[in-house]
C-alpha cells in the first residue's frame, strides 16, 4: 500500500505542484490549506508524513508542529517544514518543536520526495 503524505500550504499553486510530484513519485496524497485544517485532516485520515509550510493563516507551521507531536497517535509521524524561510532561528524552534526536516522553497520534487522516503522508511 502506498504511503499517504499529507501537505499543510496555503498556497494552492504549491499545494498542486506538491500534489504532481507526489503523486508522480506512487504516494497518496492529502491536502489543507492550514494549520487548523491540516491538523483535523491528520486527525480524520492520519498520514505517514506530514509537509507543512511555516507563514499560514489561523495556525502557522510551528503550532501544526507542536500539534502533531502533542498527539499520542502522531507523535512520531516525521515532519517536514517547506518554506521560503531560511532562517537558522526558525530552523531551530521547528527543531525543537519537533520537526523531522527542513527544505527551503522553491523545492526541487526529486530531492523532495527523496527526503519523504528517508523519513518515511
Amino acid at each position: 500500500m502506498s504511503k499517504t503524505v499529507l501537505t499543510i500550504d496555503d498556497s494552492r499553486t504549491m499545494r498542486e505542484m506538491l500534489n504532481m510530484a507526489l503523486v508522480q513519485a506512487g504516494y497518496r496524497v492529502i491536502q489543507a490549506v492550514d494549520g487548523v485544517e491540516g491538523l483535523e485532516v491528520l486527525r480524520a485520515e492520519g498520514a505517514d508524513v506530514v509537509i507543512t509550510d511555516i507563514n499560514m493563516p489561523r495556525l502557522d507551521g510551528f503550532g501544526v508542529i507542536e500539534g502533531v507531536r502533542a498527539d499520542p497517535t502522531h507523535r512520531a509521524t516525521p515532519i517536514l517544514v517547506l518554506t521560503t524561510e531560511s532562517d537558522a532561528t526558525k530552523k531551530e524552534r521547528a527543531r525543537a518543536a519537533g520537526a523531522t526536516g527542513w527544505i527551503v522553497k522553491p523545492f526541487n520534487p526529486t530531492k523532495l520526495v527523496d527526503a519523504i522516503r528517508r523519513v518515511a522508511a
